[in-house]
């Protein structure tokens, strides 16, 4: 864990503007910074960036925040991996707690460790070869990091030379112990490639024997740092592809994603030795990208891409499957110049769910009735665990290739039921969602949003008023009142409501008028609520006319806050 006062000493020495310079080009605007938002397409830059409040705001998508904010939501990571980040580009040396869940020294291992490996490679003409013969190019070793190691005893000299602890190591997952004692390296006379987190750390290394190994390729063992079944190979390297292009592909291994970024399809990945789990599905909703499994068209290939597309499909994801025909993998087919070829699978990309009907479909003999009732059920078992749109909408597909009714799926009015439930919900959410920060022309709008934005720059104002004024009397900006008193710092409507230069933050003295003319409105509206009320007893609606009428106005025209009577309706 980061300790508290060298994460408040980072804060404290962000400046914003070189942050958020390092990812996107940002002009100046008077006292700010302009840019085209990267958040959403945009040809009129509408994304503002604030030096003297170290805030951004784009007023076309209404995101915003601080420079921790802006790395997080960028580069999909987290808010301790942000401040590494933030703290790597500063130069900044971050402190840990004491017997905190630090992991510095152990990546500090692993980079020590990778950059022998990648010079050893060097050294070895064997291994140089093997990449040679795969089509691998220099400038895709240098951008991988590959490399080679050799016996366990010139590791093991490496680690002692270096005064590189072995407990350390094994706790890396680069040696381990003997059951008689003594430690080995774990990866030997293989051709290496270190695996990293989402966020570019070093976690671990895969190996690929050129001894003829019967395990052609191993990874690290599970750590602290290395989940195979959340990682993807190749990651950090694509995905600033995959946000901008809105796509991903998922190949079968270290040697496809090299060649794939080598061709220019520089967003592939690939899972470590490991299928497709649901343990990846967070990392490959970053960005909202549409998924395409490139796997081989073998028996295994197939196989895999069915239960990777089945599951990606019932989690919600958009995609398609390309099989690659013959045997041939992405890898060897651009080795030796099929670039083109390549390029004409990907476009020819079958749908998921389309490609997950008819495989399901394959492993049955329709021409039996028992058995196409059983493929029939597996498919509408498939199919139930859609949501209900995208079901009926595959129900034809699904009814054709099984050469049967689309009545037999179920009632369609079932699903419609279910969409109106759906269409509710969303409505709830409508009704309730608080407004983006929209300015009409109109004086009352001004005054109301300019007492919001003075109070939240200036939250020292909010105890004196805090028993004057209540939400409702926002009237549509009740919510971002609300949010206010909450002190909810990073609420992106209220960072754009302070960078819009239309709205003007008020002086105490100001600010008290403004108070006096809102709520002089606000008890002018409620005499008129309490004269036409038909429920209200008549004592209380005398009692309570008299009190507006000759006692708070009046006290409002001499320049007195009234305090607010919270039960006088």
């Amino acid at each position: 864990m980061i300790d508290k006062a060298s994460e408040e000493n980072l804060k404290n020495s962000i400046d914003i503007v070189d942050i958020i310079s390092n990812y996107i080009e940002i002009k100046k605007a008077g006292a700010n910074f302009k840019a085209n938002c990267p958040f959403h397409g945009e040809k009129t830059p509408s994304f503002v960036i604030s030096p003297s409040k170290q805030i951004y705001h784009c007023f076309g998508c209404s995101v915003g925040g601080d420079a921790i904010q802006f790395v997080m939501e960028y580069e999909k990571i987290n808010y301790p991996e942000a401040l590494e980040k933030i703290a790597s580009m500063m130069n900044f040396s971050l402190e840990y707690s004491q017997g905190s869940s630090d992991h510095t020294e152990t990546r500090r291992l692993l980079e020590s460790v990778q950059g022998w490996y990648y010079k050893n490679l060097d050294y070895n003409n064997i291994a140089k070869t093997y990449l040679q013969q795969r089509g691998i190019n220099q400038q895709s070793i240098e951008k991988f990091g590959i490399g080679y190691v050799g016996s366990s005893s010139e590791l093991m000299n490496f680690l002692s030379t270096n005064f590189l602890p072995t407990p350390q190591a094994e706790e890396a997952g680069v040696v381990a112990q003997r059951e008689r004692g003594g430690f080995y390296a774990r990866l030997t006379e293989r051709i290496t490639f270190p695996i990293y987190s989402p966020s570019g750390a070093i976690v671990g290394f895969g190996g690929r024997t050129i001894t003829n190994h019967p395990a052609k390729y191993i990874n690290s063992p599970q750590t602290k740092l290395f989940n195979k079944s959340q990682l993807l190979y190749g990651y950090a390297k694509a995905k600033e592809h995959i946000y901008k292009n809105k796509k991903l592909i998922v190949c079968e291994g270290y040697l496809d994603v090299i060649m794939f970024h080598q061709a220019g399809f520089q967003e592939a990945v690939a899972t470590l030795g490991t299928a497709l789990t649901e343990e990846h599905l967070p990392l490959l909703r970053k960005g909202q990208p549409k998924i395409i499994l490139a796997y081989d068209g073998d028996k295994a290939g197939v196989a895999a891409a069915l239960k990777a597309a089945t599951m990606l499909t019932i989690g919600g994801f958009d995609g398609s499957v390309v099989l690659f025909p013959n045997g041939a993998d992405p890898a060897d087919m651009i080795a030796i110049g099929k670039i083109q070829e390549v390029a004409n699978l990907l476009r020819a990309e079958q749908p998921l769910i389309p490609f997950v009907i008819e495989m399901m479909v394959k492993a049955h003999d329709l021409s039996n009735p028992k058995d196409k009732e059983v493929a029939f059920g597996i498919i509408k078992n498939y199919l139930d665990q859609l949501t209900p749109i995208i079901r009926d909408a595959y129900i034809p597909h699904g009814a054709t290739v099984l050469g049967i009714s689309p009545a037999l799926f179920g009632s369609i009015e079932i699903i419609e039921d279910e969409s109106s439930q759906q269409r509710a919900k969303k409505d709830k959410v409508k009704k309730n969602r608080q407004p983006t920060v929209s300015i009409s022309e109109t004086k009352e709008d001004i005054g109301k949003l300019s007492i919001i934005k003075t109070l939240y720059e200036n939250p020292e104002f909010i105890d004196e008023v805090i028993n004057v004024i209540e939400p409702s009397m926002f009237g549509d900006y009740a919510l971002l009142f609300d949010a206010v008193l909450k002190n909810e710092q990073k609420n992106p409507n209220l960072i754009g409501l302070t960078l819009d230069d239309k709205i003007k933050t008020m002086q105490k003295e100001e600010l008290e008028k403004s108070l006096i003319s809102l709520l002089f409105g606000h008890y002018t509206t409620q005499l008129k609520a309490i004269s036409t009320s038909s429920t209200m007893p008549l004592n209380k609606k005398s009692f309570l006319f008299r009190k507006i009428k000759m006692d708070i106005m009046p006290r409002l025209r001499r320049g007195e806050l009234v305090s607010y009577p919270v039960n006088y309706l």
